[in-house]
């Protein structure tokens, strides 16, 4: 069930591009064709996927404060933390060379249409920020980090599959002059960015803690005393008035 909500989550609510707005670099740049938003979309979503749960090794393993406890008593004081940013940019530049390697030796003619944007994803600030937003979750286990990058791969692939659609489309409206190009995009963006907003209460129902039910049980249980109390009064009155 964690890992379905987190998936979802991931997806929807914290969504790369309409809740954060990370990623809108390539987003607006690769997104006038379909099938090209649709081969760097699943580029984002491999890397996403791999280097998001080895970053969370290099985190658990080696970049915590006493992390390097596993090599001996005398490394548990060793805090390399402030390495971060540089273990985590190598990852995700390594896992997009191996892309770029792929994607040339099987698909040249996407490698073409990507152009500069395909090595770009080493820079990209959506792949960083699921790494970043995976430490500072504290997400707790590798499985649900796997889950985590994944996610947050497919939610950054709809949201350039669906604008890339919409560009495409519209390019037979009739839009007005001064907003045709990346300004009428924005305006979708922004619209669609909204209507992602609606999804915020799908996971909501169950955030009750285990410390706050019970104050609710005790909060209704008053209000039903008080309320019999107040029928009890309320027929006394009229029994002594008959």
């Amino acid at each position: 069930m964690e890992h379905i909500e987190l998936f979802f989550k991931s997806i929807f609510i914290d969504n790369m591009v309409f809740a954060t707005f990370l990623g809108m670099c390539s987003y607006l740049a690769v997104s006038k064709k379909v099938a090209t938003a649709v081969g760097l979309g699943a580029a984002v979503i491999f890397v996403l996927a791999v280097t998001v749960p080895l970053n969370w090794l290099l985190d658990q393993y080696i970049l915590q404060e006493g992390a390097l406890v596993w090599l001996g008593p005398e490394y548990a004081q060793y805090d390399l933390s402030f390495l971060s940013f540089i273990m985590f940019i190598a990852t995700i530049a390594t896992m997009v060379q191996l892309v770029e390697i792929i994607v040339e030796k099987f698909s040249p003619s996407l490698y073409n249409s990507l152009g500069i944007f395909l090595p770009l994803i080493a820079v990209n600030c959506a792949i960083l920020g699921g790494s970043l937003f995976m430490q500072s979750r504290e997400i707790p286990t590798l499985g649900l980090a796997l889950t985590y990058g994944v996610g947050s791969g497919i939610g950054w692939f709809l949201a350039i599959l669906a604008i890339a659609a919409i560009r495409e489309k519209i390019r037979y409206s009739s839009v007005p002059p001064a907003l045709r190009g990346l300004g009428i995009t924005f305006i979708i963006t922004g619209l669609m960015a909204i209507g992602f907003m609606s999804f915020g209460g799908m996971l909501t129902g169950g955030d009750e803690t285990k410390e706050e039910k019970p104050k609710v049980e005790a909060t209704i249980k008053k209000e039903e005393v008080k309320i019999e109390a107040k029928e009890k009064v309320a027929e006394n009155t009229n029994i002594n008035q008959d």
